[in-house]
């Protein structure tokens, strides 16, 4: 693609952008929605007036890297060590119940066995993104309900950067065995390595430049895109290095104002990287799977609530507090998308498959959206008295 063929992709998706997401913002929805509906609608299976999306999902992964690299900032030792005692039970057995839900209904609906496996598994996480962005931080964040919401989805993070290492294993289908070992073995090794560098290079050289801003923001992004490097290079992912290089961070003193300036560019990409996910969305297959995705989707929207409600009510203090948290979490997941691809790159799945977890997805962000504007806190409540940021 020419470099002016570039500049006039990102000048149809940032300008669309900007018109769906008003319209959005308007409705109380996601911005991301926005995002994928501008996607499908100027993709190769719309008006096809954005044709190259590899190039702009090569460039979107990117996205991937800087919100993972946020969210292994946002979790401090201390505070991982503290959920993983008080959430992990929640988080496993709700995990091993959703999935086991995603894995009959595809069944049912006729799916291969490793393509209902891969649905079950895609139907374990809840959306790190929607909970943050509707959960007003400077009012529920430091309570329980925020809490139990942050620090589940956390978990569920964990648990998907798990299932990455397993798929990413499995690329090498001839070595499974050997490939995830490997990784595995790699994991803890680069973690010794990040925390070290991080101990001995990174900390002293902050302490003396922490003045020079922009010396700080080059180290952040230096440091994030070269353990995403290192993490691919030694067998595991990009995305899984960022996501380490990020927790080693999390303890330093400047961890805050790294992930508050650093948003903005993991902003710009995700922008690239849900646009990608609508264009790569084939309208073709709808005819096929829509009542694959809509039964998935209302049995995730009815029973995650109910589930996470009745595990996590002996942590409440309340039924109400219960309900809010389940139904915040009563989606799909990004997560779910990005896995659900990476199967259909690795051929596991074929393009059905990973269109019904697409579709699954889109439609449970939207009305667990609604539910939550409608019914608790959030900065884009429907009614005023609910607003807050």
């Amino acid at each position: 693609m020419e470099t002016q063929s570039v500049i006039f992709s990102f000048f149809l998706i940032f300008t669309g952008a900007t018109v769906l997401a008003t319209m959005a913002l308007y409705t109380r929805q996601p911005i991301l929605l926005a995002y994928i509906a501008l996607g499908a609608i100027l993709g190769p299976f719309g008006v096809a007036w954005v044709n190259d999306t590899q190039l702009l999902a090569d460039v979107s992964h990117t996205g991937i890297i800087f919100l993972l690299f946020l969210i292994g900032l946002d979790m401090q030792p201390s505070y991982l060590l503290h959920m993983l005692r008080k959430g992990s039970l929640v988080a496993a057995v709700s995990s091993i119940l959703f999935a086991v839900l995603g894995f009959c209904v595809a069944q049912a609906f006729g799916y291969s066995f490793v393509e209902a496996l891969v649905i079950g598994a895609t139907s374990m996480f809840s959306s790190t993104i929607i909970g943050i962005k509707l959960l007003p931080t400077t009012v529920l964040h430091h309570k329980q309900t925020g809490e139990l919401v942050v620090g589940l989805l956390l978990l569920q993070d964990l648990i998907a950067i798990t299932l990455l290492i397993v798929l990413n294993a499995l690329s090498n289908i001839t070595n499974v065995p050997i490939e995830l070992g490997v990784s595995l073995l790699a994991l803890p090794l680069l973690m010794l390595l990040a925390f070290g560098l991080v101990k001995y290079l990174l900390l002293p050289l902050i302490r003396r430049y922490d003045k020079f801003h922009e010396y700080i923001f080059l180290l952040a992004v230096g440091w994030c895109l070269g353990m995403a490097e290192l993490g691919s290079f030694i067998g595991l992912s990009a995305e899984i290095g960022a996501f380490i290089a990020g927790i080693t961070l999390a303890s330093s003193p400047i961890s805050q104002y790294i992930a508050i300036h650093l948003k903005p560019i993991r902003d710009f990409f995700l922008v690239l990287f849900f646009f990608s996910i609508g264009a790569q969305l084939n309208l073709n297959l709808l005819g096929e799977i829509w009542l694959d995705s809509l039964v998935l989707a209302i049995l995730m929207l009815l029973l995650k609530p109910a589930i996470f409600k009745l595990l996590i009510q002996p942590l409440c203090r309340s039924h109400s507090t219960a309900w809010e948290v389940g139904l915040r979490l009563g989606q799909s997941s990004e997560f779910s998308i990005l896995i659900g691809t990476l199967a259909l790159a690795n051929l596991l799945i074929s393009e059905t498959a990973a269109m019904m977890i697409q579709a699954t997805a889109i439609l449970t962000f939207i009305i667990s959206s609604y539910v939550v504007v409608w019914n608790f806190t959030s900065p884009i409540a429907i009614q005023d008295h609910l607003r807050r940021d």
